[in-house]
């Protein structure tokens, strides 16, 4: 059988990768896109190669053998940008998960590694080897049995080279493609060449003379007395050159062929990353369904009830309600579980809902419950008819709160996590995906009295750990009580005007209609603009606009591309605006329209309290946090949602810049404290200090700045992201962030004294004590420790900001109920609260509410409230 191996050039594709792609992140913070990029690329490879043996080189270090024949080697380069570095850790982990073998020396590049490699195996027989890469030095490799596959501009395509390709496109052999980048030189790698000597000249000379050695000797036979000067005075830049550019093809490997073997992957090590890196749509792919039982946990006595007694509803138990589909609104409850010190029991949907007895114990507060998941619980036997009170404790947020990290907080994993095998995953009882089955009643039953058990058994260990951590306030006074009202928040959900969406959806259409009328108009005949080959067809051979990218089926016409042709004619801005209207009607339109409750008429959002790190609230099924309000069409769409009743008005309070307030406070800096004690703009101000000038010499340019540096020093801003989000040099970006520094010295030594104070605890913390734990911060590798660096700096931050307005949801909500008030709350928006009122209460709310919300917590600094109310949520804002 033929053997075939894959090497990949680590370095090149991962920077491809990253700059092809947009700055992502996970929910902890953590930047993912050249991870998902070469992802990607590597399962590509791996299905459409087949790959029987498979290595991926990197670069060891900044210096190699090179450096001794040319110090400035490479000299050129700029830093990478911290937003990739931080991910190669994650990519080596990747490809561990993968099983797949990678490979760095210290003294060799990539390159060599891969040469040496190439060289060994197409020296066998029965071996072919393929190289991908971004870099054409590697075109020297190609020979009978090794092709190069290149990228080409972003990750997706790639052109391959074999020997036919390499002459069709240069005209050149493979070996001379070193000659060529010898004369030519290669600024990305500071190799000099011959000046004055480009692509075109270097392939001139070597199609007549055939190496540099030969151009060298031949200099009186060459035209051009430029020319002729530039090689005479160059000859040992030139040899010099074309050494640099040379792949080194006798590194001492200490791998063998046989190790490179391409072996079965750990396919739960895999989904595991997957979910830590928030792939949803490669997790996707991994979605066997495969169903695995659990052997080594031992069975548990417990009743099976046949009617609901006093025993089983004794104070002080733990309660299981399962629902195994993630959107519990509309979802079936499995069964319950209660374990006490009398017994356990489960107890069948059926009987509970046709239990009185059950009904009043579980809207008992004095009957304490200790649950899994509240809301969860709270909201799927609401829907029932069924009123949950009493929860004196949760375990799934305690979980949450001390370890905020943990990737899975099941029932289970909390267990393991305490050294506890006593409930097995409910992947390995429900089995997953399109195979996820209800097993038969005694095992549901077992499953659920286990999961119960476990709640019971580890509650007051955790208690325990919440009070020796400091958490304790943080869990009782504001989580928990949290998880209540947000359960009663997706319970109430928000009115919809149908009626008003769907003439929205109509009025869309008739735009885009009008749209494609003029687009066609400008282009001069009918095409879909759909369709990406025809809309190609369209600007690139009857328009003649500039090829940007090109794709394996021709010319891009991807956002990123259009956006460049902006200015090259008036077509392209109606297509882009097209686009813009086309996804609000398919995904916020028609979207929404497809999750309105058939019963209520209204959207029941979920709203995850035990994701991120930082305690940041999200919102899923719909996600009503991300309603896009950039174009106004976006900001529209917030008309159609309305008030439940008549008379009755929406109310909208909102945070003024409480990241920057909380960063005034933290970091104790006069001059942030002086300019919002003033009541100052902030942004002003900060160009003020800045750019040294009087306030009534700041441009919009100048405020845009100070607006983009003071946002991104919350987020750990580099100077490459600074650079993208202004669209400056990386360079000025820098100074610029030099003299945010000087000039706000507080903000300075924040940053210092708080990643110190990390290093030193192995955490940072939020004013209201929630906790994050930063294991790196004393890395070795530079890479995952500057992440944790940046973390320390961030997170004390955003995490504080998340507990004022989570604070401040517990408060009002206690107030309206003193107030006696009908007013509801109904979503968490970022930094913003939004409530449904009757009429005659506005007064009030316009009191009590920017009372309750600016006295959540005490700073050096006020916090500011804004407030606005109307007949919808547009009305509103």
């Amino acid at each position: 059988m033929k053997n075939k191996l894959v090497l990949i050039d680590g370095n090149s594709i991962a920077y491809r990768a990253f700059f092809a792609l947009p700055l992502l992140n996970n929910d902890k913070g953590v930047y993912t896109n050249a991870v998902y990029g070469f992802t990607t690329m590597l399962l590509k490879i791996i299905e459409e190669e087949k790959p029987t043996h498979m290595l991926v080189a990197f670069d060891a270090g900044k210096t190699t053998f090179r450096h001794k024949t040319f110090v400035e080697y490479k000299g050129g380069r700029q830093k990478t940008p911290p937003e990739l570095s931080e991910q190669f850790h994650l990519i080596r982990e990747l490809l561990d998960v993968f099983s797949v073998k990678r490979f760095e020396l210290e003294n060799y590049e990539a390159d060599d590694i891969i040469g040496t490699l190439a060289k060994q195996v197409s020296n066998e027989e029965d071996w072919e080897v393929k190289v991908f890469s971004g870099d054409k030095d590697l075109l020297q490799l190609v020979s009978p049995k090794v092709t190069v596959a290149l990228t080409r501009k972003g990750i997706s395509n790639v052109d391959t080279y074999d020997e036919a390709f390499v002459s069709e496109k240069y005209g050149l052999t493979p070996t001379q493609i070193i000659d060529m980048k010898g004369l030519m030189g290669d600024p990305s790698d500071n190799i000099p060449g011959v000046p004055g000597v480009g692509e075109k000249t270097a392939i001139k000379l070597l199609k007549e003379f055939g190496s540099v050695e030969k151009v060298l000797e031949s200099i009186d036979s060459v035209s051009g007395k430029k020319l002729k000067e530039n090689l005479t005075e160059n000859k040992e830049k030139a040899l010099m050159s074309k050494e640099l550019a040379t792949i080194f093809c006798e590194v001492p490997l200490t791998i063998t062929t046989e190790e490179l073997a391409l072996g079965e992957y750990d396919e739960t090590k895999v989904v595991s990353l997957f979910r830590e890196l928030d792939f949803q749509s490669l997790l996707d792919r991994f979605d066997s369904g495969e169903q695995v039982l659990d052997e080594e946990i031992e069975e548990l006595e417990f009743t099976i009830a046949r009617d609901i007694t006093a025993d089983m509803l004794t104070e002080n138990s733990a309660l299981v309600v399962e629902v195994l589909d993630e959107n519990y609104h509309e979802a079936d409850v499995l069964g319950l579980a209660i374990v006490n010190e009398n017994g356990r029991y489960f107890i069948s949907t059926e009987q509970a809902l046709a239990s009185d007895d059950f009904k009043a114990w579980a809207k008992s507060k004095e009957a304490k419950k200790a649950i899994f998941d509240a809301k969860r619980a709270v909201v799927a036997l609401g829907w029932k008819g069924i009123e949950l009170e009493g929860i004196n404790f949760d375990l799934l947020i305690a979980s949450y709160i001390l370890d905020p990290s943990a990737s899975s907080h099941e029932v289970a994993d909390i267990a393991n996590r305490k050294g506890k095998r006593t409930v097995a995953l409910d992947e390995s009882i429900y089995g997953k995906g399109a195979k996820r089955t209800i097993p038969a009643t005694e095992v549901l039953a077992q499953h659920l009295v286990k999961k119960a058990n476990t709640i019971f058994t580890l509650r007051q260990e955790v208690r325990e750990e919440l009070t020796d951590n400091k958490l304790k306030e943080l869990f009782y006074d504001l989580e928990m009580p949290l998880s209540i009202i947000l359960g009663k928040m997706e319970m109430t959900g928000v009115k919809v005007d149908i009626e008003q969406l769907q003439a929205m959806g109509k009025d869309l259409g008739e735009q885009l209609n009008k749209l494609e009328q003029e687009i066609h108009n400008l282009a001069g005949v009918k095409f879909n603009i759909n369709s990406p080959k025809q809309l190609g067809e369209v600007l690139f051979e009857k328009l003649n606009l500039p090829v940007i990218k090109k794709t394996k089926t021709g010319a891009s016409t991807s956002a990123e591309v259009l956006e460049k042709l902006a200015d090259k004619h008036e077509i392209i801005p109606s297509i882009l605006h097209y686009r813009q209207l086309g996804k609000l009607n398919s995904t916020y339109i028609e979207g929404l329209l497809k999750v309105v409750h058939n019963d209520t008429a209204k959207i029941h959002t979920m709203f995850n309290q035990a994701l991120t790190q930082t305690g940041r609230l999200s919102s899923t099924e719909p996600n009503l946090q991300n309603i896009p309000i950039r174009l106004e069409e976006g900001r529209k769409i917030r008309k159609a949602f309305v008030p439940s009743n008549p008379g009755w008005i929406m109310f909208a309070a909102d945070y003024s810049q409480i990241e920057l307030r909380v960063l005034a406070h933290i970091a104790n800096d006069e001059n942030l404290i002086e300019a919002f004690n003033q009541g100052m703009d902030i942004h002003t101000r900060t160009a003020m200090d800045v750019f040294h000038v009087e306030a009534d010499a700041v441009t919009d340019l100048m405020r845009r700045h100070a607006k983009a540096v003071n946002f991104g020093i919350v987020y750990g801003i580099s100077d490459y992201g600074l650079s993208q989000s202004l669209g400056i040099t990386r360079k000025e970006a820098g100074k610029f962030i030099d003299k945010y520094l000087e000039s706000f010295p507080g903000v300075r030594d924040y940053m210092d004294n708080i990643v110190q104070e990390a290093r030193e605890n192995g955490y940072v913390t939020t004013l209201l004590h929630r906790r994050r734990f930063l294991p790196e911060i004393t890395s070795r590798n530079f890479n995952l420790r500057s992440f944790a660096e940046r973390t320390a700096m961030n997170t004390p931050i955003q995490g504080t900001a998340a507990d004022i307005i989570k604070k401040a949801m517990v408060n009002i909500s206690e107030r309206i109920e003193q107030e006696g008030l009908e007013a509801k709350l109904l979503l968490q928006v970022h930094d913003e609260l939004i409530f449904e009122a009757p009429e005659h209460e506005l007064e009030t709310l316009k009191k009590i509410v920017p009372e309750v919300m600016e006295s959540a917590i005490e700073l050096k600094v006020p916090l500011k409230v804004d407030y606005a109310f109307g007949s919808s949520w547009y009305d509103a804002k």
